[in-house]
């Protein structure tokens, strides 16, 4: 405990803070840059996602982990979010419409670039991307890069990137076929086949998921979530022309339909599509490796509500579209070292309800790495990009990250880099007015053409912010990050590894009450905010007693601070009363808590036994999560230790599986304890029961 409260003391004096953080760093003895199973995988991992170029992970200067296919294939996964929830410091938070989005070092769902194959996907409606979109069923590797990346990915890379590498064939015929069955009537079906020889390439993978959701309370008419169905498939072609050509295909297309219950007794439905398309071509010399593709990527959603009547209440509309030509080379140098030079254009259009327009952004952008050893124990990559806007400031990103290797055994890691996510459309051109309610919500560039609108038709009362301050652009929202640790390893049986981050991030993009409307209500639009601050310490460690039996754990303290908060409590402006009637009294800096929906503590457990006799493989996991505020739930703006809170809560999953020839047969707990939260968390739905077959179809030549 006297740890943490010395942490929080630096944190909260951020002028020495980051010279501090080397010291603290290195009395820890080790870091955080790998999932507490990967600490078990051989040291020759290759990574790809961290420098656009392939990398062992070991001796990658970069907080970065992998999780590897089997380790998804041990746990039973169906969900992508139920895989990301079992890694240090990562997290994913449901948004208002169920989706699941990830937290990453305490930084929101919205600042991670989210990648399926080198690739970018889109669809994030009101910011989060919905994790269970894609399926896991064909996934090779899922690449975490930790810390701000807009270096090599530009926008929405702020706190991280997280690429999802699916399979590749192999030579031969090979495939799988699979079925689960779990609580709630939930059903997985998937068909992966896969061809190649010495030119070709071919995979086909197709998944089917259906579920009847459930219902955490029965004090209302509303499913806490709704019955549903989504199909995936996946085309992935190669084919080598000659000794230095390939070429290249993937293509992915998904469908959702979700059943929409509402209040008062309305129905509808929730339709998703996305459609992903990716042709490039790659050429290979003694010095140079050349890629040159042509991505296209489509979302689309289409959501209704019907009264009793049959007569539609309420219906909406999403189609964001994005085509991104990019041409990379990889220059080859003496002693390992390499130069990375890219460059590419984004065009992303959107047609959206409550939109007056068809907003359409051009973003070219250029990026340049140069990785470099300066002897046989250290390793520096240097790199930024340079990303132009039109329509908001242009986006300068450098990044430097560097290790010193002490020994075999023990290693420094130090990473330092520049993130941005530029405002969305929603931000820019979103207007809005609520039917029934009658507030209205406007976008940041069509704030002065609306709010004219609305004061000629006698609708507001008061304007709060003059339009003048909306002339200037709004600004993009930006984090510079730091990541140090220390990899340590005691011996073949003891690994430790430990990472101090901090990221300080401003102009981050809120709404707040512009003007008063005639009726009582409020217009709302968007402005840049000062400085936020997340950072802590992740930890992991991993014990193996045998050959057969192994510990593992991971471990994340968190503080998730609003500096402007901070000024408010060091200057007494802050107040709070303990129930409606009683009288307030004001509070001080530590009765601050931070960030909503942060918890201070988390981590996880692990134990894993493989009997080699009798084929069988065992894993208990144990999650845990501390208290959390979701809401200011005492009038003042913000979290502070007299609100309401999330209490903590632990979650136990156990999974087993038998393989007998070619069929693996498993079976498992989720949940084993039942813990629910019907008010504050609805990606719990309580004990999960499941099932599930794998036939491998190989017949290699």
């Amino acid at each position: 405990m006297i740890i943490f409260v010395k942490i929080e003391e630096l944190f909260n004096k951020s002028p020495r803070f980051l010279s501090i953080l080397l010291s603290i760093s290195i009395s820890f003895a080790v870091t955080a840059n790998n999932s507490s199973d990967s600490l078990q995988n051989n040291l020759d991992e290759v990574i790809i996602s961290a420098t656009k170029s392939k990398r062992i992970l070991s001796s990658l200067p970069l907080n970065a982990s992998i999780i590897k296919k089997e380790e998804i294939q041990r746990t039973n996964a169906t969900k992508l979010s139920d895989v990301i929830n079992e890694q240090t410091g990562l997290l994913t938070v449901s948004d208002y419409g169920g989706g699941e989005g990830i937290q990453m070092q305490g930084l929101d769902s919205e600042y991670s670039l989210i990648l399926i194959d080198n690739q970018p996907l889109i669809g994030r409606q009101a910011g989060t991307f919905d994790l269970d979109r894609i399926s896991v069923g064909n996934i090779k590797q899922i690449e975490i890069v930790r810390g701000a990346s807009s270096s090599l990915y530009g926008n929405e890379a702020l706190a991280g990137v997280i690429n999802i590498l699916t399979e590749e064939p192999k030579k031969g015929f090979t495939g799988s076929l699979s079925n689960s069955i779990e609580t709630n009537n939930s059903i997985d079906n998937n068909l992966t086949l896969n061809y190649a020889n010495t030119k070709l390439k071919s995979s086909l993978f197709f998944n089917n998921f259906s579920s009847d959701g459930y219902d955490l309370s029965d004090d209302d008419d509303l499913r806490t979530v709704n019955k549903f169905k989504n199909n995936t498939i996946q085309l992935k072609l190669g084919y080598l022309l000659n000794e230095q050509f390939r070429i290249k295909l993937n293509s992915r297309y998904f469908t959702q339909t979700i059943e929409n219950i509402g209040s008062n007794l309305l129905t509808g439905e929730t339709y998703n599509e996305e459609a992903n398309i990716n042709l490039g071509i790659e050429h290979n010399s003694e010095k140079i490796r050349s890629d040159f593709e042509i991505y296209s990527t489509a979302y689309f959603a289409d959501e209704f509500l019907n009264d009793q009547n049959d007569n539609i209440f309420s219906q909406s509309f999403y189609d964001h579209i994005l085509i991104k030509p990019e041409a990379k080379s990889i220059f080859s140098l003496k002693d390992k070292d390499n130069i990375v030079v890219g460059l590419g254009l984004k065009y992303e259009t959107l047609k959206r309800t409550y939109f007056d327009s068809q907003p359409k952004q051009n973003s070219p952008f250029i990026y340049f790495q140069y990785d470099f050893n300066i002897d046989k124990k250290t390793n520096l990559i240097f790199g930024w990009r340079y990303d132009s806007f039109k329509e908001y400031n242009s986006q300068l990103s450098p990044k430097i990250s560097g290790i010193y290797k002490i020994d075999d055994n023990k290693s420094i890691k130090i990473s330092a880099g520049y993130g941005f996510k530029a405002p969305d459309f929603r931000q820019l051109y979103f207007n809005f007015t609520n039917s029934t309610v009658g507030y209205s919500v406007i976008g940041y560039n069509v704030f002065e053409s609306v709010i004219n609108q609305l004061n000629d038709e006698g609708l507001i009362s008061n304007l709060l912010i003059p339009v003048e301050d909306f002339y200037e652009p709004l600004k993009p929202e930006s984090s510079f990050s730091l990541n140090i640790g220390y990899d340590f390893k005691i011996n073949n049986k003891i690994s430790l590894k430990t990472n101090v981050f901090n990221n300080t991030a401003k102009d981050l993009i809120d709404t707040r009450v512009v003007a008063n409307k005639t009726n009582g209500q409020n217009v709302f639009s968007y402005y840049n905010l000062d400085k936020v601050m997340t950072g802590g310490v992740e930890i992991e460690g991993l014990f193996k007693y045998d050959n057969y039996l192994s510990f593992s754990f991971g471990y994340q303290l968190l503080y998730a601070l609003d500096l402007e908060a901070i000024k408010a409590f060091n200057n007494g402006d802050v107040y709070a009363r303990l129930t409606t009637t009683s009288p307030t009294f004001q509070l001080n800096r530590s009765d601050y808590f931070g960030l909503f929906n942060r918890s201070r503590h988390m981590g996880m457990f692990k134990i894993s036994y493989f009997n080699e006799k009798y084929d069988l493989d065992t894993l208990l996991r144990i999650r845990f999560r501390s208290k959390y505020g979701l809401y200011d739930t005492n009038g003042n703006n913000y979290l502070d230790k007299y609100d309401e809170f999330v209490k903590g809560y632990f979650t136990t999953n156990l999974s087993l599986n038998k393989t007998i020839n070619k069929l693996i047969i498993s079976t498992g707990i989720e949940n084993l304890f039942n813990y629910t939260d019907s008010q504050n968390i609805t990606n719990l739905s309580g004990r999960l029961l499941y099932l599930k077959l794998i036939l491998k179809l190989n017949n290699k030549s």
